[in-house]
């Protein structure tokens, strides 16, 4: 039996031992994912704290809850930070970060770094897939180089795939084995063999003609988005020198059956996806001799939204005859997108900072982030300010930027002095809500 077929025939019969490198909001879903349906699992990991947390069923996401993680563990999952471990597994799926950097460049350190420590362990017969966004060529420039000294022939006895993560948190319609996944092999072979592995977890799985191709695939999702948000945040700024309500009008234009996709506006952009990936494209296009003014376009203005909620804050705050100097601010929400605890690139935090720089003295409040977390780049000693008449009351004005369903927004409306609505959740005119 070759290698191919034997690895095929291992992934039918659920006769493989999965690694999954990163465990954070794309690999521990998947992990669970796989554990559930009766696979052997590794977890790997470079953050005690989770691997830790893990191993004593606990869960460090909010949206998963800690008795999956109970029950992953009792089927006899384990996570580790000892990358040898993968000397034991028969696929590796890497789902570790892809930052930029502070020019706003692709940062692949953790794809690489995570590559050459497994490097020593890779052995014949394994398959290796990314889920990592990047752009197109990743896979071939920087992970066929590290197996192939190995001495492997990839599409034989050793087998590369790329498969980007699709995830939404907070997103009750979807969840994991739901949401149709792309996959692209570096061979036939490559992609045969990743079609058979996440076709066993995957309700849904799209082959497409090589890494690349699914590499771009996974850049075109989000960028779509990203141009789209960018639009319709140019177009607030004209509907509020016009004095027209955006929510209003993307509502209407909603009802149109064909040819319209709603897409609202807000502070900013923020996740690990849409801020992130157009700038991994931008910047492998300048190695073709091109520049993607529509896409770097949209990046300007949805870079510019947080500086445009600031300001129109200060307005509104000059209008009462207050300095934004001196001010209190209460920020509501700190996570990236509502009902979630994930602050990945969240522009809530770029508008904190933008306040303290200018003198404000800022609070926050969210319900599903508790204490402010430490983060790469980011850091307040804060704690989740809980929302009463009183601690209301204490403010001169409240920022809306994240539209959690649990704020009580009649309490709110109520209590605020002035409320800086950037989510259009005030639709009816008020004196106090100024639309941003």
């Amino acid at each position: 039996m070759t290698t191919l077929n034997k690895l095929l025939n291992d992934i039918k019969n659920k006769e493989v031992t999965i690694g999954i490198v990163g465990l954070g909001y794309v690999g521990l879903p998947l992990l669970l994912r796989y554990s559930d349906i009766g696979f052997k699992l590794i977890g790997i990991d470079v953050d005690q704290g989770k691997v830790d947390k893990l191993n004593n069923g606990q869960s460090y996401i909010e949206h998963i809850p800690s008795n999956a993680i109970e029950k992953a563990v009792a089927k006899g999952c384990i996570a580790t930070t000892d990358f040898s471990k993968a000397s034991e597994c028969d696929a590796l799926i890497l789902c570790v970060p892809t930052p930029l950097n502070k020019y706003r460049e692709p940062d692949l350190s953790y794809v690489i770094n995570t590559t050459e420590a497994l490097q020593p362990y890779f052995r014949e017969g394994q398959v290796l897939s990314l889920e990592s966004t990047t752009y197109p060529g990743t896979t071939e420039e920087e992970l066929l180089p590290r197996v192939q000294q190995r001495g492997f022939e990839v599409g034989t006895n050793f087998f590369l795939i790329y498969s980007p993560e699709r995830e939404d948190p907070g997103n009750p319609n979807f969840e994991t084995r739901t949401i149709p996944k792309v996959c692209g092999g570096y061979t036939s072979a490559c992609t045969e063999v990743g079609v058979a592995l996440y076709s066993q977890a995957i309700d849904k799985v799209v082959a497409v003609s090589s890494t690349r191709a699914a590499e771009m695939t996974k850049l075109l999702e989000n960028i779509h988005r990203a141009v789209n948000i960018g639009l319709v945040n140019e177009m607030k700024i004209v509907a509020d020198r016009m004095d027209i309500d955006i929510f209003e009008v993307v509502d209407a234009a909603a009802t149109k059956p064909f040819g319209f996709t709603p897409y609202y506006p807000g502070p900013g952009l923020g996740g690990h996806c849409i801020p992130i990936d157009p700038f991994y494209l931008t910047w492998k296009a300048r190695e073709y001799g091109l520049h993607t003014r529509f896409i770097e376009l949209s990046g300007e203005v949805n870079q510019a939204m947080p500086e445009y909620v600031l300001g129109k804050l200060m307005d509104a705050l000059n209008d009462q005859g207050k300095a934004l100097k001196n001010s209190r601010v209460l920020v509501l929400g700190i996570a990236y997108k509502k009902n979630v605890d994930d602050m990945r690139e969240s522009p809530s935090v770029e508008i904190m900072e933008m306040l303290e720089s200018k003198g404000a003295i800022v609070s926050y409040s969210d319900p599903h982030v508790p204490t402010f977390p430490k983060m790469r780049e980011h850091q307040f000693e804060l704690d989740s300010v809980e929302l009463s008449a009183e601690s209301l009351k204490d403010f001169d004005a409240v920022v809306l930027t994240t539209d959690h369903d649990k704020f009580d927004y009649q309490l709110i409306l109520e209590n605020a002095a002035l409320i800086v609505d950037t989510r259009g959740k005030y639709r009816a005119v008020n004196d106090k809500v100024i639309k941003a």
